[in-house]
């Protein structure tokens, strides 16, 4: 299956550069491009990409604020990997509530983006790691109140270890092996917790496993 993506930066270089790595690939084709968030907003509705890659800070409408309408015009159809920077920590919480499925930096290699923009079209969440420890530290901080603190009494103990792997920053085939189950069942047990804990994607998941206390920051477990 061949990825449509939409790419929009107000840098022309830095969005060209994103345009012709992409389009190396078979299996990404780069249907629209956009100098800000109000033309990446119309450039989705008209193209009805799988994927947009949109830079956090653009001129008329920012990326958090583009990111919200295509989401909401496409029904989630169209997901969305935000290009965002180390000083942007407080950029990251808005993107996630507006339903932002990764977050790339924009010094990322080439293989990470290939990657990022591979993880995020399916469906699936993925942080940068160095956004990923920033993220953590700040809710471990102040305990913010993006997902509200919930028992997590619902679930049973193997969802409950799922949500911890996750929080972990495991791949499903990763829980799978580490659990010795099939990727199937991994999936199953992701999205009771899922609908459990109205969750709408793996960043809420790591939001909601810090929250509850479940794992904390600090060099992952074995």
């Amino acid at each position: 299956m061949v990825i449509r993506a939409i790419v929009a930066d107000d840098q022309a270089v830095v969005r060209t550069g994103f345009v012709n790595l992409l389009a190396t690939q078979d299996d990404i084709a780069v249907v629209g491009e956009a100098a800000d968030g109000v033309q990446a907003v119309r450039v989705a509705a008209q193209q009805r990409p799988d994927l947009a890659l949109l830079d956090i800070r653009m001129p008329h409408k920012n990326g958090i604020e583009a990111a919200r309408e295509i989401l909401a015009a496409s029904g989630g159809a169209t997901k969305v990997l935000m290009l965002t920077t180390f000083g942007l920590d407080e950029y990251v919480y808005d993107a996630l509530a507006a339903g932002a499925g990764g977050f790339l930096l924009k010094d990322a290699t080439f293989p990470e983006l290939l990657h990022a923009v591979r993880v995020v079209a399916r469906g699936d969440a993925l942080l940068a790691p160095e956004v990923t420890k920033r993220l953590i530290a700040e809710f471990a901080r102040q305990r913010s109140a993006t997902v509200p603190a919930r028992s997590p009494d619902g679930l049973t103990a193997r969802e409950a270890e799922v949500l911890v792997l996750i929080a972990r920053g495991l791949s499903n085939a990763e829980i799978a092996d580490r659990l010795t189950i099939s990727d199937h069942t991994v999936k199953t047990h992701i999205n009771r917790l899922f609908a459990k804990m109205a969750l709408r994607d793996r960043a809420q998941a790591v939001i909601l496993a810090y929250e509850l206390g479940l794992v904390r920051p600090g060099p992952p477990g074995p």
